[in-house]
Parts: structure tokens; sequence; C-alpha cells
């Protein structure tokens, strides 16, 4: 047992209802560069050098076990709780201890032992046990080794690495697989049982790799290093050891304590005596801690701890975990690599320890609550902590977690249209009074020559009698009758709900002679039409199956930015460089419209119908236009030069700070109040077109300029998952995709996976909502599947920057 002066019991809590600090334990030296290790109810640490000590969190007793006679520098749990085994290595020997005999030996009055199974095999930075506790994994220098748990026998020697391994994980879904990290800033994949090795990383970083994690759920590994890097890779066969997501966990950081601060709220106002994000973490210059080691990755019981929390939103197909660093923890959402909450031991004025030398974190939750252990970097003491997660969270983000206020968005219109709406102003507007009445005068008929007159019907006189040719069938069967009806009505397929992604290559066409950019494409509501714009200044027009072209629409002036098709596909919208819009009519096969640039001070970056085609959105500068519509493609036999189609302008909409609108999003297909803007300086702006306003702004959505936004217009959500319309997506240069959930503003799924140098350049959803194509600047395309943050597919056969993508609505094409 320890002597008396060992450990101490911390007496008062800083703050027990966000962290409680339960012992501090003083030892004779520095513990501050060692593996600690945490189970449910133990924690396992080196005490005066030599002694390993369990610590009990139901009896508050710890247990000194000694065997070592030089420093112990790594420990480690078993993975089975019973029988409980702990695994202790120094530099001469590496001991498993049962726990329950160790105990039953103290308390009969005898010295417990445990099991040497190796001997001077190095300085040990990091052990492990096998998923069946059957095996350990020493890390000792540069080498791994594999050891039998139960006597001194080696196994296998993983020779391969240029530097200290500094941690090793084994997969538990695969058998015999082991990937470790090193401070030769690589991952290694090997195969234990026949010591070959599967696979090796290239150098990742600049800076030792420190900590590791596999992610048994999502099939993935993540690792951290030195200077606050995450790398994740895939694990899934085929994938290749891809890079899923490169995360800044600093920069990540700096972000979660601006947004805290600008939200206006102190998180310990009330609850402890410091201001989280405000005065410990941000330096005057607004910069964080100059490095940020990761020294820890563990799982967290996120959603375990928030079953019961009706107020707070999360997504159900998220997985958490916990990033122990020196400064403090952070909890990692892992589908949008976001941080939900950050505690620093500095803003908890009674912890003992302020910066951390070692991290351990329990897997699990008992009672909310979860058992840390820390080491000091500079004193010679270990604290036992036990964090509240739910408190810890609700307390820094009560502020944009709320999901149950009634004022929540939704594209789904949920009231009328208010008198003083800009939608009731341009519904009332009557676009085509007759002349007399806009002139107050009555008509009066002139005289005109005859032939001006219209056509009188004839008497019938000089015709010849009717004759019946042939009389109709009437006795057909009712299933020749319903084969008839089939045969003859338009066909409107609805896009299958349980389709796989379209990845077999169909067909290829080259728009134009020469080789010609397309800046756009959309396909029609029915799905039979396909509109490319194009940096010719045309309009081409496709079947779907891309046998032949339809129509080829000319009269810009400059490159198509934008084209898009009108719920009832008679008329088609154009934005170009030359700064005018028009509209053509995809029956007539001329415009319809057109909006010179004398309405316009800058380029239209893009237009789209809205309201079911009872408005013309477009975005202009830094403000967007709602314009009032109303198509005729009637001509006067003398006048045909005369555009008799009419469109005025409703009401302008600014985007706050921000020098220009670089994408704007609608949906058209039933009533919607919501308009969705992208600006330049990262934000997302929602504005509510019944109200007239901006109803929420999104600061610093992406790290770069968002470039385009992107609904689901599909039919199969307006029938079956109709609050699917409140996902909507955004696509920036440089740091991949975002799902949003609009009721909450709050980011989902971040989308990555792709060459770290190559962009995504456009953006798809398809109507069932589970796939996300991506263009990029590599020439591919790509599939996402919505619960995965890497791509499923890679779509090559471009030969250029893949720019643009669309789904068909009608079929998985």
């Amino acid at each position: 047992m320890a002597n008396e002066g060992d450990y101490c019991s911390s007496g008062g809590s800083c703050n027990p209802d966000v962290v409680c600090e339960k012992y501090v334990f003083k030892s004779k030296q520095s513990e501050s560069l060692v593996q600690l290790a945490c189970s449910h109810h133990h924690c396992a640490f080196p005490l005066n050098r030599n002694e390993l000590c369990i610590w009990n969190t139901a009896t508050a007793q710890p247990l000194c076990l000694s065997g070592h006679h030089y420093s112990i520098s790594a420990v480690s749990f078993g993975s089975k709780t019973n029988p409980l085994l702990v695994c202790s290595a120094s530099r001469e020997r590496v001991i498993v201890w049962n726990l329950d005999e160790c105990t039953q030996k103290v308390q009969e009055g005898l010295a417990p032992q445990g099991i040497v199974i190796g001997t001077l095999l190095g300085m040990v930075l990091h052990v492990r046990f096998s998923p069946d506790d059957q095996q350990v994994a020493v890390c000792a220098g540069n080498q791994i080794y594999m050891l039998n748990a139960k006597n001194e026998t080696i196994l296998a020697e993983l020779d391969g690495h240029l530097a200290p391994v500094t941690a090793a994980e084994f997969c538990a879904w695969e058998k015999s697989m082991l990937i470790s990290v090193s401070e030769d800033r690589t991952f290694k994949v090997w195969d234990y049982s026949t010591g070959q090795l599967r696979y090796q990383s290239g150098v990742l970083t600049a800076f030792p790799l420190l900590s590791l994690l596999v992610d048994e759920e999502n099939k993935q590994i993540i690792t951290g290093c030195a200077e606050g890097q995450l790398w994740i890779f895939s694990l899934i066969n085929g994938h290749n050891y891809r890079c899923v997501a490169h995360i800044n966990l600093k920069k990540e950081q700096e972000r979660f304590c601006n947004k805290v601060w600008k939200s206006g709220k102190e998180i310990g106002e009330g609850r402890n005596n410091s201001k989280l994000c405000k005065t410990n973490n941000m330096r005057p210059g607004g910069s964080v801690e100059t490095s940020l080691p990761i020294l820890l990755i563990e799982h967290c019981d996120f959603l375990v701890c928030f079953h019961n929390e009706e107020n707070i939103s999360f997504s159900l197909n998220a997985s958490y975990f916990w990033i122990g660093s020196s400064t403090g923890l952070l909890i990692v959402n892992l589908a949008n690599f976001e941080i939900e909450g950050f505690l620093s031991y500095k803003d908890y004025s009674d912890l003992s320890i302020r910066f951390a030398g070692s991290c351990a974190l329990a897997r699990k939750t008992v009672n909310g609550k979860v058992l840390c252990l820390i080491t000091s970097m500079f004193e010679d003491i270990t604290s036992v902590l036990e964090v509240n997660l739910a408190a810890l969270v609700r307390t820094q983000q009560s502020d944009f977690l709320l999901c149950g206020n009634k004022n929540s968005l939704s594209v789904i219109a949920r009231s009328p249209i208010l008198t003083n709406s800009p939608l009731c102003k341009g519904l009332k507007k009557n676009l085509k009074e007759p002349s007399s009445k806009r002139l107050g005068v009555k008509s009066m008929v002139k005289d005109q020559p005859l032939f001006f007159h219209n056509k009188i019907k004839s008497s019938g006189y000089t015709v010849a009698p009717r004759m019946t040719m042939f009389s109709p069938n009437i006795n057909l069967k009712k299933n020749e009758v319903s084969k008839w009806k089939t045969t003859c009505k338009r066909k409107n397929k609805e896009y299958p709900l349980e389709s796989y992604p379209p990845i077999k290559y169909e067909k290829e066409i080259s728009v134009t002679c020469k080789p010609t950019p397309i800046c756009c494409i959309q396909y029609a509501g029915d799905g039979e039409k396909l509109a490319c714009g194009l940096a010719d200044k045309t309009v081409v027009i496709f079947s779907s199956n891309l046998t032949d072209t339809h129509n080829v629409f000319s009269g810009h002036d400059g490159a198509v930015n934008s084209v898009g098709w009108s719920h009832d596909k008679k008329f088609l919208v154009s934005a170009s460089e030359d700064r005018t819009l028009r509209v053509w009519s995809v029956c007539n096969n001329e415009s319809a419209l057109i909006l010179g640039k004398e309405k316009f001070q800058k380029t239209v970056r893009f237009a789209q119908f809205y309201f079911i085609d009872t408005f013309i959105l477009l975005c202009c500068g830094a403000e967007f236009h709602l314009l009032r519509f109303h198509p005729d493609t009637t001509k006067d036999d003398l006048k045909r030069y005369k555009q008799r189609s009419v469109c005025k302008l409703v009401q302008k909409f600014p985007m706050a700070s921000t020098m220009e609108i670089t994408s704007l999003s609608a949906v058209n297909d039933f009533y919607s109040y919501i308009v969705l803007t992208a600006g330049s300086n990262r934000a997302l702006e929602v504005f509510d077109l019944n109200a007239g306003c901006s109803t929420a702004v999104i600061p610093e959505a992406h790290t770069r300029s968002v470039h385009q936004i992107c609904q689901n217009n599909g039919s199969s959500f307006s029938t079956q998952q109709p609050e699917a319309y409140n996902l909507f997506m955004t696509t920036a240069a440089g740091d991949g995709i975002k799902l949003w959930d609009l009721r909450t503003l709050r980011c989902e799924r971040r989308f990555e996976g792709h060459s770290s140098r190559c962009y995504p350049c456009g953006i798809a959803v398809s109507p069932c909502g589970r796939f996300i194509a991506s263009g990029s600047d590599d020439k591919y395309a790509y599939i996402y599947e919505m619960r995965s943050s890497t791509f499923s597919h890679k779509l090559g056969g471009h030969t250029e920057s893949v720019i643009n993508v669309a789904f068909s609505p009608s079929s998985p094409q």
C-alpha cells in the first residue's frame, strides 16, 4: 500500500457540475510522459517511479503493486472486465497483473505478484492488449513486440519504423491486423500473425505522431501529431487507406472559442469564476496556444448522455470522440469534424493541474460522468477527475443547439402569405391589363381595311357534305382501355428511393464541333431533357439519353453562367456574363423575354424560377432580385420584334457584409418562402420572403468562399420525405462539402476524401436523398453517401476539370 503522504484528496471542487477533482496523488518524480490507463471504475498510473497504482472509484482506495526496478513508462487495461487485466512496462520488464487476484492477495496480507511476459526490450512507450486479451503489443524503440499475455514468449517482432513507435491499436473486425504510428511521422498496417507489413503511409506531417484510435463503427483510424493536426483514414476494403479528412485542431479550437464568445454568453457565468475562450485561451492578439500536442484520442459516449435531452440537437448517425491535449479536453464530432465542447484546465481555478503531460479517459460513462486521469507537465502530481459530459456541452452550446423553438426555419411553408409580404405584392400586380383600362378611355372601333379584320367563319354552303370516315370502337375491354391510356399518357417516372448510385458509364457526346467549356447543366423536372449553358454564348438542350439535340438558343454576348427549367418545363431561364437575362420558350424555339444591361450594374451570376414559375430570382453583385414574371409568346404579325412578355422588379434583397453573392438556391416545386444565399464573405444567409427580410446568418460557414448551394428538388421527397427539404448542401473551394440542417443551422456532416490538392467544383443531391455528386478539378466526379464522410465511387473519363454535375430526377443517371 502507498504511504500516507503519497496521495491526498483534493477536498473542495472547483465546479462539481462540470468537472470534479476526486484525488490528487503526489509522486517522488515527474510522471508526465507516460502512458496512463482508465477503465469503468479504475485508474492505473505510475507512482514513485516504479510502483503501479490502481485507484478504484467505488472504494476510493488505491492499490499499489511492486515488481518493477526501473521507472514505469506505459500502462494499459485489458479489453475484458472479467477478469480485469492490467499491463505495466518499464525498461527491464513487462508485467501482466490480474486485479482480482491482486486484491485478494492484499486482503490476505500477502504481496501480489504479476506475470512477467517480457524482459530487456528497451524503452517502452506504449502497450496494448489484443481484443481477446491473449496477446500484448509492446512498442519499444523502433520495434513492436507481440508477446503472449500468459507467459514470457515473443510471438512476433514487427520491424520497419525509423523512429520510436508511439502508439499501436488492434483492428477488432479484421483478424491479425495491427496499426501503429511513430515519431517517423508515418503509420503502418501489420499482419502480426505472420509479421508482414500490409501498408505503409507516406510522411504525414513535420511533427511526430503521438496518438491513435481505431473507430470500429466507421472503420476508420484517427491519428494526431504534436502540432494539433488530426488525420482520418478509411480502413474499408477497396478504399486503399485513403485519407478521409485532415483537421487543423488549433484552428477549430479558435473557431469554437470565437463562436462561443460571439454568442454573447459567458460559459462560466453563474457556474464558475472563469470566462471560457475569452480570457485564458485567447491571447490578446487573438491567437490560440502556440502548440497543441494531441496526447490522447478516445471514444466518447456523447449520444448516451443526451438521449433524454429534448432541447439539444445532435446527429444520430454521428460518432464522437475525446481529444486530450496539454491544455484541456475537446469533444469532436466525427461527422462534421467540429468541436462540440471544450474543457480547459486553466478555466477552473481549483484544479491542481493546469498543463497536462499525459492523459487517459474511460471509454464509457458512468451516470453521465467520464473518468479522466492526467499528470502534470511541470510538477510531480497526478490528478483523478470526473467530467460531467452533459453539463459541459449544455453550458457551452445552449445558445446554438436549441431546436425546439417555434421560430425554427422550414423550407416548407407553414403559414399563409402575409398581406405586406413581397410575394403578396408581386401576386397582386396585374402585369397584363388591357390597354383601355390602363388609359382610362373607352375602346373605339377604327376604320381599317377589310383584310385587317379577323377571319369570318364560313357558312359552309360551298363545302362538300361531311362524311363519316370511320366509327370509333366503343367495345374495348377494360384492360385494353387502361393499356391505351398508359401508352398515350406522357410518363413522368418517380426516382426509385432504394436505387444504387449511378456508376456505370452510358454515353458521351460532344456539344459543339470545337472544344467549348460547359459552364452549367440542369435536367428538366421530368428528366426527359438536359439543358447546357456553354462558354460560346449558346444554350443547348439535349434528350436525357444524349441521342439528339432538341434546341440551340443563341443571343447572349457572353458565356452562359446558369440555366434553369420552369416547373411546367415550357421555359428556360439563362444568365450570362454579358449582364443580361433571357427566358426561352422551349416550344416556340425563341426568346420570350430579354432583360438587358440597363437593368443590371454587374454580371448576373445565377437565375432561377421561383414560387412555381410565378417569380424569377437572380443574384447580381451583393443583392438578389425578386422579379414578377408573366410570359406571353404570342406575336403580332407586324410587330414580331416587340416583346409581349412582362417582367417587373418586386424587391431587391441585399446580403449583409459581402461584396458579391456567389450562389443562390430556392425550391420551385412547391410554394416556399425560404431563399438561401452564399457570399464571398464565406457566410450563408437565409431569407424569408414572406416576411421580406433576412432571418438567419451563418458566419464563416466555410474557410473559403462558398461557390454553390444545392437543395434537393426531386419529387421523391415531396411525397415521402417532405422534411428532408430542410437539409441543404453547400460547398467551398478548399474545405470540402457540408450538409446543413436548416432547422437548427447546424452542420450535420462534412464530406471529404478526394485529393487534398483538388477542390469540389460543383454538387448535386440525388432525388432519393441518399447520394451526393461532386465535380473536381482532378478530372473526376465523386459519389458520396449521406452517412459516410468519404466518397464511395470515383467516376472518370473526362479530360478536363469537372465543373458541374446533375442528377436525373426520374432515373439513377
